[in-house]
């Protein structure tokens, strides 16, 4: 779908953007913000930890951020839907709720709540989740998928296959594994009606994705995933050192800046405190 939208926008995108994704299909029929949102589509914003960073260097392959440090934000999302709830990206672990901040390398992690008791505030189980859904396979993104063994996990097949790649990869994802699993290629329109689309965009990770959602009051909204990680990384364009692909990244953020533009969408740095500051905050919704 990206794909279509480059070919119309520019030659030069169009042939980037086929050097990214010449293994993906898109399944979605269209991107476009016309189609009409359901009007029980809502977006509550989840508070999924806090991420302190003592050098971010490694989030600038062009040396930007060496020596800086800075929060991050950590957060998941519950999409309502006439035809099912989805939770987009699972956190970090339940298990730092409680103990404190927690050290590991340049990372301090920590957590307040975790997902199932902010669901509970919203007087839903965890079991009542239909689909869960991650953009990435990183551990502040996947830390409370043992909360949904019941949810149908809908993954990318390119990242799926990353995950389990290696025995290591394999046993870092075995909560993972035991899921109801629904694999894709390109793009995914979760409820078919073009209201809430998964949209490949490779190089953070292999299989890595953006979320496209068409709110019937506030209109499209893209949630970036780990495409960018600080307003400075989608200004300049900053790459991860870490990173799978830095070229692919960059094809990536070309494909994502010219469907934000088509759009008009308000886009949302999933770690970036400042734009998770102009989110309603669960049990408030935006609409």
């Amino acid at each position: 779908m990206i794909k279509q939208l480059l070919q119309a926008s520019s030659i030069t995108a169009a042939v980037l953007l086929t050097i990214a994704c010449s293994n993906q299909k898109s399944e979605s029929p269209t991107n476009s913000a016309a189609l009409d949102a359901p009007v029980f589509l809502k977006l509550y914003t989840l508070d999924c930890g806090t991420i302190t960073v003592s050098d971010l260097d490694g989030f600038a392959s062009s040396g930007d951020y060496a020596g800086l440090k800075g929060d991050l934000a950590n957060t998941c999302y519950l999409i309502r839907h006439p035809q099912g709830d989805l939770i987009w990206d699972l956190g970090l672990a339940a298990a730092l709720v409680g103990i404190g901040p927690q050290t590991n390398g340049v990372f301090t992690t920590s957590m307040e709540q975790t997902l199932s008791t902010q669901l509970s505030d919203l007087d839903i189980a965890t079991d009542d989740i239909d689909f869960i859904a991650i953009s990435h396979s990183h551990f502040d993104h996947t830390g409370q998928v043992d909360q949904f063994p019941n949810s149908e996990w809908l993954v990318n097949d390119t990242e799926f296959e990353h995950m389990f790649a290696t025995d290591e990869s394999s046993l870092q994802n075995a909560a993972f594994a035991t899921l109801s699993t629904t694999t894709y290629s390109g793009d995914k329109d979760v409820f078919g009606d073009g209201s809430v689309v998964i949209l490949a965009s490779p190089g953070h990770t292999p299989g890595h994705s953006v979320l496209q959602i068409n709110l019937p009051q506030s209109g499209p909204l893209l949630l970036t995933g780990d495409l960018y990680h600080r307003t400075e990384s989608r200004e300049s364009q900053l790459v991860p050192r870490f990173n799978s692909d830095e070229p692919q990244t960059r094809v990536s953020m070309v494909a994502f800046e010219s469907l934000a533009t088509k759009l008009g969408a308000r886009v949302i740095i999933q770690h970036e405190p400042a734009d998770i500051a102009t989110l309603p905050k669960s049990p408030q919704f935006l609409q």
